[in-house]
């Protein structure tokens, strides 16, 4: 298994989920400053973006498909409720809250450091976007998890992988939100093992 990813990207979040699997891989570094890409790279993600996996015939990107993909094909019941599990919606729900919600209510909020005050009400009108502020989808974030510790209550998931991640990029950025709930499941994903040996791995040499 093959993962093409470039470190304290959205790549990161797919080797802690590798990690969090058990499965054996190889990480081939891209540089994404460049415009190069090999061939074997694009065969698994014709945009040429990160992270990527070749597992064998299979060919897919994109951090949450490869989460899914690797859950069910790995660690189905461990790091996937099953398909005929009623926990499956909410897990389904929670895996994609990242990408859908939290990144781009995140990059909207950063633009609105530049976009004229005069101009945001039409640029940023939520009527128009696919997600609710900034503001709110921490709100919402925060409620999902209650009690936690995890998203899905005591059992640890793919889904945090995929929340977990934005919980760090947030922080690392700077814009994590004064939140003691966030805060604490952060802190909780980052002293998990398979995060910290992620980080191992994904520094050169």
């Amino acid at each position: 298994m093959k993962l093409y990813w470039c470190p304290q990207t959205r790549s990161s979040r797919a080797v802690w989920m590798l990690e969090e699997a058990g499965v054996d891989y190889e990480l081939v570094h891209v540089d994404v400053t460049k415009p190069e890409r090999t061939p074997d790279h694009l065969a698994a993600s014709p945009m040429g973006k990160v992270p990527a996996l070749q597992d064998g015939e299979v060919k897919m990107w994109d951090s949450a498909a490869i989460c899914l993909y690797v859950a069910d094909r790995y660690a189905p019941g461990r790091l996937a409720p099953a398909l005929d599990d009623p926990l499956r919606a909410r897990f389904v729900h929670w895996l994609i809250y990242s990408p859908a919600m939290i990144e781009p209510a995140m990059f909207e909020s950063g633009l609105r450091t530049v976009v004229p005050e005069e101009h945001q009400a039409e640029a940023f009108n939520p009527g128009r976007l696919g997600w609710g502020s900034f503001a709110k989808t921490i709100e919402v974030w925060e409620k999902g998890l209650g009690d936690g510790p995890w998203i899905l209550g005591d059992e640890f998931s793919a889904a945090d992988v995929m929340l977990g991640s934005s919980a760090v990029f947030l922080r690392m950025f700077g814009m994590l939100p004064e939140s003691p709930v966030l805060e604490a499941y952060g802190d909780r994903c980052m002293a998990r093992p398979a995060f910290q040996k992620a980080q191992t791995a994904e520094v050169p040499g």
